[in-house]
């Protein structure tokens, strides 16, 4: 059984990168992400996110997405829990994919909201999958970056998360717009920041928590960072918030940036897959530089 913290406990998910093979078809190295998983198993990270798209998801087939979630579910042993990704506008494909994953031993389903929908219209799409979804449910909300605009109006969000079955919201970038929705979201709903580069500012509208890629890079630091605001000690959160948000400046700029950052720090990361290009030298020795300014790489 996975290990699920308590309420009174901060979380931080990461969206887990796939690691691939430096062969002509570039497949999808299982055994890498395995042991990756292993190294993370002795770090502060509450759990894994996969099946998304910093882990390169539009460059999977369904099968190398299904096989993943029984990858990293099998790999963490119980120690931590998994979230699978399911990004559909349609019900019914939304509960085959989820149905998939559970099967393959996944702990909960995060559904991102359809951009485009009218309110009305995402009310019913929730109210239908997540009351048949067999897994708890987490809503993400983070697609002002594919369009500009928020993807649904806060009180309507703020009503999706409080549905039966819902486990998690994740934010969007925006503080001044999340901070309309996060209050108003029942309590025993967890609230998770979307960004190392906002943990310290999240804790301080309500999360208790955060789902992002620098979690995988340095977990210490975003659980300190996060359990500081949890517990109110948000001059300490400020403070080591000022290296998240260096790190985070350098290591998120591409799809690859994370995977060669983790690459440098001993995990087991190769370059994205094509057509996606290969972080540039500069870019490297950019990445190189943090690391070892920030004191995660000696």
């Amino acid at each position: 059984m996975s290990t699920i913290p308590s309420i009174d406990q901060p979380i931080v998910v990461a969206p887990t990168p796939t690691p691939f093979r430096d062969d002509a078809d570039q497949s999808l190295d299982f055994d890498a992400l395995e042991r990756n998983v292993g190294r993370w198993l002795d770090t502060p990270l509450s759990g894994f996110v996969v099946v998304t798209a910093n882990g390169e998801e539009t460059m999977l087939s369904e099968a190398e997405r299904l096989q993943t979630v029984k990858t990293v579910s099998a790999a963490h042993n119980g120690q931590k829990f998994v979230i699978a990704g399911v990004d559909e506008r349609s019900t019914i494909e939304t509960l085959r994919l989820s149905e998939n994953y559970a099967e393959a031993g996944a702990d909960f389903i995060r559904m991102r909201i359809p951009r485009n929908m009218s309110p009305a219209d995402l009310v019913t799409y929730y109210s239908y999958v997540t009351s048949r979804c067999p897994l708890p449910v987490v809503v993400i909300h983070q697609t002002f970056a594919r369009g500009g605009d928020p993807a649904a109006p806060p009180p309507v969000i703020a009503e999706l998360c409080g549905m039966d079955n819902v486990f998690a919201y994740i934010t969007d970038h925006s503080i001044l717009f999340e901070q309309q929705v996060i209050p108003n979201i029942p309590s025993n709903v967890r609230k998770w920041n979307c960004s190392g580069a906002l943990l310290a500012f999240g804790t301080m509208i309500g999360c208790d928590g955060a789902c992002m890629l620098l979690g995988n890079i340095a977990p210490a630091l975003c659980m300190d960072i996060v359990s500081a605001g949890f517990n109110g000690d948000y001059k300490t959160a400020v403070e080591l918030q000022r290296t998240a948000s260096k790190l985070n400046a350098i290591v998120m700029n591409t799809i690859g940036a994370p995977k060669t950052a983790m690459s440098m720090l001993g995990w087991e990361y190769g370059d994205p897959r094509r057509p996606t290009a290969p972080v540039s030298d500069e870019s490297k020795a950019a990445i190189e530089a943090v690391l070892r300014e920030t004191g995660l790489l000696a």
